[in-house]
């Protein structure tokens, strides 16, 4: 979609916004739902937190079909998720133009992910499905006084839901669809006495990959074969303390995704239907990711929480791909596969209380994290006859303390709120690197050298806010606060000297100002936020090798502004209405990049996967109730700008051009003589649209597509 079209396409609901409402104003008594939201270590309102946050309900995610983190793209704008192209399931994040375009286990992302307070570091199978979701949390924006390092771009918050004490209940899902997509989707709450209660919940996923295989191995590429399961136990004596223990495991053996030769922009090559049967055995990936748990709370008063979340995760990843075999002759241009193994303890103790009569709110903590992780890897290029073998270990120890305050003095009838937060951090990364070659099928011999480094780093992290509330339901406020990511080592680099010398932390300041309103009885919601933010020694991944993808080194790239407006609006005209339009405006430059030669060659460089223009708009109906049960209708409309997708244009413009995608749902609930039955049937891409996820260098131009039209059917039962 051209930019001048994203535009007319955002003024529109907000246009729209204004006269709505005044036709019906007699209509909806009941207005917007509250949103409670824990992007502050407390349940507060959503409206009343000085965050710009996109939040999903269970029935918001039931809605879109949202169950995992791929889930969430294009439902968020300022978020972009695109796979990796040695496995889809290793998934790189970016938020507001922050983030990290390689997956190796030396190199952290730069939007945090959380599972229950848990923080996940490593982006392999990112694409896991959660059993039962609760809410999701979209936090923009530097988060480093509350959740610390590597939380520059912003953080995801998963939140699954709790045992229920007292009450049996059993929801299940069944999903039928094209392209033989069978899903199963049960959880089951059992309460055991008074203050004990288990929810177990499972989640399996098969679905054909739209492109075939004629070569050998696999049969099509980017078939779905997943399964997710997960048990929680709740213990609850008293009102004043509960223990919480819970285990999950996923389990991926997706096939690889296509990567399809293309042309640079503004080119496109049409969505394949086949690879090349020249490919030869390829294999399914292989991820197992699970974790555990244990979450106590302890309310010693009225105005303080004890909490400690610890937590424990394992993970193994194996993947493996084919380049463009069958493009330049029999051989592909690069084939590799890995093998990762990583796990990790983390810590976090939090008191989280009042004080002063409430005249000050506040949560203080400390965390600590480690992690320990190998990797072998095996890259054959056929252009130059040269396969490559690589070991890497990682050990990575981390902690922090931090606090953060909110007072609200008696000014002005309290509606001036100030809040101060700090954190002080402290990493110290140690890795290893050692490698081997072959060439032409002769012996393979060790390359000289063994990279060994170990290096420390600490960050002190503040942020502060002013916020104001101009009315009970208008809520304005300003900040300023730091983000820092941790430096450490890079197992691709060009060289083993290249490798021991690692690469420092990047550091970012926003700017941000933002307001959270209500209007028309709580019928219209609009919220805004418009930042500015100064980068400085941003961690690039620069392809060193044109011929292999895999060699790369890390660039302190020098210093950048980034800069933006973020917009979410919700209508409910009527009871029966609801509409959404969220938007996000970015312009992302680099200021100065400069070489080993003193040379300032930023006009080399882009931003990759920051489009200026995203959007999603929603709008959900509830028709006039029929003898077999309440419809309820929901179309939905995502599309973003161009985005560039290669950190520099020295080699080509790798775009991924404007697109925007169609889908709908159409609901039965409330079936007489059937209660908890529900049905629906959703279509995705209703258009059909062909574009691409990702472009890259791989040799030659490749490209990953988005999935084609999908529709199915959903059936589900809960009691």
């Amino acid at each position: 979609m051209p930019n001048h079209v994203m535009a007319y396409a955002i003024l529109t609901p907000l246009l729209a916004s204004v006269a709505l409402p005044a036709l019906a104003q007699s209509s909806a008594p009941e207005g917007i739902e509250e949103i409670v939201v824990t992007a502050q270590k407390r349940e507060e309102s959503l409206q009343d937190t000085p965050v710009s946050i996109a939040a999903f309900s269970a029935k918001d995610l039931e809605a879109k079909g949202i169950s995992g983190l791929t889930d969430l793209r294009a439902n968020v704008p300022a978020l972009q998720l695109t796979p990796f192209p040695n496995n889809a399931a290793t998934t790189q994040i970016f938020m507001r133009g922050v983030g990290l375009s390689d997956d190796q286990i030396t190199q952290d992302g730069g939007v945090a992910v959380y599972m229950d307070g848990v923080y996940i570091a490593r982006s392999q199978g990112l694409a896991v499905e959660v059993a039962d979701l609760e809410r999701i949390e979209v936090l923009r924006g530097p988060q480093g006084t509350l959740y610390g390092r590597n939380a520059t771009g912003g953080a995801i918050n998963f939140i699954t839901r709790k045992p229920d004490l007292g009450d049996f209940g059993f929801k299940g899902q069944v999903t039928l669809g094209n392209y033989d997509n069978r899903r199963f989707k049960a959880a089951v709450n059992v309460p055991i006495g008074q203050t004990i209660a288990a929810r177990l919940s499972y989640v399996n996923q098969q679905q054909d990959g739209f492109i075939r295989n004629p070569g050998t191995g696999i049969k099509r590429w980017g078939d779905k074969d997943r399964q997710a399961m997960r048990a929680d136990v709740l213990w609850q004596p008293s009102d004043a303390f509960n223990l919480r223990y819970s285990y999950d495991r996923t389990e991926i053996g997706d096939t690889p995704a296509y990567v399809a030769v293309s042309p640079l922009f503004p080119l496109v090559a049409p969505r394949p239907k086949a690879s090349s049967p020249l490919v030869r055995d390829v294999l399914p990936n292989d991820i197992v990711s699970q974790g555990h748990s244990l979450i106590g709370e302890w309310e010693p008063s009225d105005a303080l929480t004890v909490r400690s979340i610890t937590g424990y995760r394992k993970l193994f990843n194996f993947q493996n791909q084919d380049y463009l075999t069958g493009v330049t002759g029999p051989n592909p241009l690069q084939k590799n596969s890995s093998r990762t193994k990583q796990d990790q303890w983390s810590e976090e103790l939090q008191l989280v209380g009042d004080a002063f009569d409430g005249l000050v709110q506040y949560v203080a903590g400390f965390y600590y994290f480690t992690e320990e992780g190998r990797n072998f890897s095996n890259s054959y290029s056929p252009p130059t006859l040269t396969r490559s073998f690589t070991t890497a270990t990682i050990k990575n120890r981390s902690y922090a303390v931090f606090g953060q305050a909110t007072v609200t003095p008696d000014w002005l009838d309290s509606r001036l709120h100030f809040t101060v937060g700090v954190r002080q951090s402290w990493d110290k990364r140690d890795a290893t690197l050692a490698r081997q070659t072959q060439i032409n099928g002769g012996p393979i011999t060790s390359v000289p050298g063994v990279g060994d480094g170990s290096r420390k780093f600490k960050d002190f992290s503040p942020s502060f806010v002013i916020g104001f509330d101009a009315s009970r339901d208008v809520h304005l406020y300003a900040k300023a606060v730091k983000g820092y990511k941790s430096g450490g080592f890079n197992i691709r680099a060009s060289s083993i000297a290249r490798f021991n010398e690692g690469f420092a932390p990047e550091t970012l300041w926003s700017y941000e100002a933002g307001m959270k309103s209500q209007w028309l009885d709580n019928r219209l919601r609009f919220n805004v936020a418009g930042f500015i933010s100064k980068y400085r020694d941003i961690q690039v991944n620069v392809q060193s090798d044109p011929t292999n993808a895999r060699i790369t080194d890390v660039l302190n790239a020098g210093s950048a502004t980034v800069k933006g407006i973020e917009m979410d609006l919700t209508l409910a005209p009527t009871r029966a209405l609801r509409v959404t339009a969220n938007y996000s405006y970015l312009k992302a430059r680099y200021d100065s990049i400069i070489s080993a030669t003193g040379a300032d060659i930023s006009s080399n460089y882009r931003f990759t996967n920051a489009p200026e223009h995203t959007i999603a708009l929603d709008v959900t109906y509830d028709l006039p109730r029929l003898p077999i049960g309440q419809l309820t209708a929901n179309a939905n409309y995502t599309a973003q700008s161009d985005k560039f997708t290669n950190a520099t244009i020295s080699g080509g413009k790798y775009i991924v051009g404007d697109y925007g995608l169609i889908n709908a749902r159409l609901a039965l609930s409330d079936i007489p003589g059937l209660p908890g039955v529900r049905a629906a049937v959703w279509g995705r891409n209703l258009a059909d649209k062909e574009y691409y996820l990702m472009q890259f260098n791989i040799g030659r131009p490749g490209a990953i597509f988005g999935e084609p039209r999908t529709y199915g059917i959903d059936l589900s039962v809960e009691f």
